[in-house]
């Protein structure tokens, strides 16, 4: 059994693989970033080694400086984790002629899968059914554009290195396919290095199935059955279940029997999972399922895998790189009840879900009943240099009613400040009607959008209880001549004054403190009262008169969302454009983001220029209206 284990990863993954290897005698080393100095990962591993600076391409993506931290601290094994390094083939390679065992996929399957292209073309010759699409060598516009109005449309553009949602863009109609496939390759290059795409057939009533899968070097493949990953936004996988609603047992069958052949094709070991597309507008069936791709990893969602059939699969992985033939046999593997997990993300809905990052003031996570994945910690940060997922939430019940009402309620007590997060948005998707029946697929947010975002104002209990929260912490530290303190929950018998201005977002409302005495789990940090309700987050202080106003912009301002990277500006200083017209795009944390024109107009003022680094609120352009 490998005796010491350099984690090649960071946040919630690298603390997840280091409770597993912990908790069976292994001596864990973490790398860690300047951004990640203080990380909870840093802290729970037996040894942690500083790597470079914050930006991935500079520590986390450098394999030298990986497997020097590893020969340093003597451990005999690397675990990449998940993104970064976790499906690189070269590094594989160099772990093994560094003399370190490598926790993962072999090089070779880690190639016969990488590229979406000949994974699919090896797959076909393996007897797994795949989806309609072009899968060719020219790459030319013309080409591509061709080969999509053959296939018709919708179609999708998929970066043959992709994965994590990046690099794949809908295409509904002829005339929109250059912009999308020249957007496409920009991120796919910028991600991947590799700006090569292929063509798939969009399917209409889209389910994402995969299924997990797991080999050993002694030729043994099993299958730990399938979770549902439909319930997406922009290709990112939001809530997660298995077993996946609605899948019947001759279905299921079938799908986990060609996840098994597709897993022996390259002779798999490790922890792998096989992504299917079904088309679900008759219900799942095997005859309209088709394979999409290979991860050779582990999955962000794998615990909810592990909670259906009782097995750690990092211990799995441990094991296996160990040399040891899987600890169960297909038929010792079995369904028991059902888990969902939800993942808490730093971003706002209400803005286009762009990320926010920041100190993590609050941070109040549920504990009980569930399972809570996260690699932070509150006093630490969401920065802008990493995927922004907080904590990962995991519940495991009975059925499938039982386990949405118990992780929607979980989720309802999130509580985050100032970052702002999708947990008020996870709530209503949970409690969607058309979740809870399990009519889904990966339309289901875009389609229920306006009913899933949530509140952007406090209610009126909201604001009376902060009004009396307020008065009453205002008056204590007048008394006292003490400054503000964090307290925890408080009830209110009484209140100093009548009435009292709060304000929360930059309005401002007078509440009656004599109209009752409500309870409040709300918590004071320094002058600032932050109230949770549904899972969002609302700021108070006490409002007053003729204090500045925390309002948005100037009418007309562009304002940067977030940090980031301006790629291009499409209009100069003086021209005349309409609402919606395209000014400029942003990339940040991996992602295009378009600037658009909120009103007919001119370009009155442009301080942007493509290439520049901009801070978020960075006035980029200002929009001067036009005459009528």
């Amino acid at each position: 059994m490998i005796r010491s284990l350099l984690i090649a990863n960071r946040g919630e993954i690298a603390c997840r693989i280091i409770r597993t290897a912990q908790a069976m005698g292994i001596r864990t080393v973490a790398v860690y970033s300047d951004a990640d100095a203080g990380a909870l990962h840093v802290r729970q591993a037996d040894e942690a080694v500083h790597i470079g600076p914050s930006p991935a391409r500079e520590s986390y993506l450098v394999a030298e400086k990986i497997i020097a931290a590893a020969k340093a601290t003597g451990a005999e094994a690397i675990h990449p984790g998940y993104g970064f390094l976790s499906e690189n083939a070269e590094f594989a390679e160099a772990v093994a002629a560094a003399g370190l065992i490598w926790v993962g996929a072999t090089p070779h399957s880690i190639r016969a899968m990488g590229l979406k292209d000949a994974a699919k073309k090896l797959m076909a010759e393996a007897g797994v059914p795949v989806t309609p699409g072009y899968l060719g060598q020219d790459q030319s516009p013309a080409r591509l554009q061709a080969e999509a109005d053959a296939i018709g449309y919708p179609v999708l553009i998929k970066a043959v290195a992709g994965g994590g949602g990046k690099g794949m863009r809908r295409v509904e109609a002829s005339a929109d396919f250059a912009d999308a496939l020249a957007s496409c390759k920009r991120e796919a290059a910028a991600s991947f290095g590799d700006d090569r795409v292929l063509i798939e057939k969009y399917i209409l009533s889209p389910r994402h199935i995969e299924v997990q899968v797991f080999g050993d070097t002694h030729g043994n493949v099993v299958h730990l059955f399938e979770r549902d990953c439909s319930l997406q936004r922009r290709h990112q996988k939001v809530i997660e279940e298995a077993p996946a609603p609605g899948m019947d047992e001759v279905t299921r069958a079938a799908i986990c029997a060609a996840a098994v052949r597709a897993a022996e094709a390259v002779d798999y070991v490790g922890a792998g999972t096989i992504e299917f597309i079904a088309d679900a507008s008759d219900g799942l069936r095997a005859d309209r399922t088709w394979f999409m791709e290979m991860n050779t990893r582990l999955q962000v969602e794998h615990p909810v895998t592990e909670e259906i059939t009782g097995v750690d699969l990092v211990e799995w992985q441990l094991r296996v790189a160990s040399g040891e033939p899987l600890p169960k046999r297909q038929d010792e593997l079995s369904i028991d009840g059902h888990a969902i997990e939800a993942r808490l993300y730093a971003e706002n809905p209400n803005s286009g879900f762009l990320p926010s990052t920041g100190d993590l003031s609050v941070l109040d996570l549920p504990h009980g009943a569930l399972r809570v994945e996260t690699g932070v910690v509150e006093g630490g940060a969401v920065t802008p240099f990493y995927d922004p997922m907080i904590a990962k939430l995991i519940v495991h019940a009975e059925t499938r009613d039982a386990a949405i009402e118990m992780l929607a309620d979980e989720m309802e007590s999130v509580g985050v400040w100032p970052v702002a997060t999708n947990a008020g948005f996870l709530v209503r998707a949970l409690r969607h009607p058309g979740f809870g029946s399990g009519a889904i697929d990966t339309g289901f947010i875009a389609a229920n959008l306006e009913n899933l975002l949530p509140a952007t104002e406090p209610s009126d209990a909201a604001l009376t209880a902060a009004a009396h929260t307020l008065a009453w912490a205002e008056s204590d530290m007048a008394a006292s001549g003490g400054a503000w303190a964090e307290v925890g929950p408080i009830r209110l018998n009484a209140a100093p004054r009548s009435r009292l201005m709060v304000a929360s977002g930059g309005a401002a409302r007078e509440v009656n403190l004599l109209a009752g005495e409500p309870e409040t789990a709300g918590r004071l940090i320094d002058n600032t009262l932050v109230i949770v309700e549904e899972g969002n987050a609302f700021a108070f202080t006490r409002h007053r008169a003729g204090a500045a106003g925390t309002g948005a912009a100037a009418d007309g301002a562009i304002l940067s969302p977030m940090p980031g990277r301006v790629l291009s500006v499409e209009v100069a200083a003086g021209d005349a454009v309409v609402k919606g017209q395209k000014l400029l795009t942003l990339e940040a944390m991996k992602m295009e983001h378009t600037l658009t024109a909120p009103f007919d107009g001119t370009v009155a003022e442009l301080n942007a220029a493509a290439g520049a680094q901009v801070q978020v609120e960075a006035l980029l352009a200002r929009i001067e209206r036009g005459e009528g």
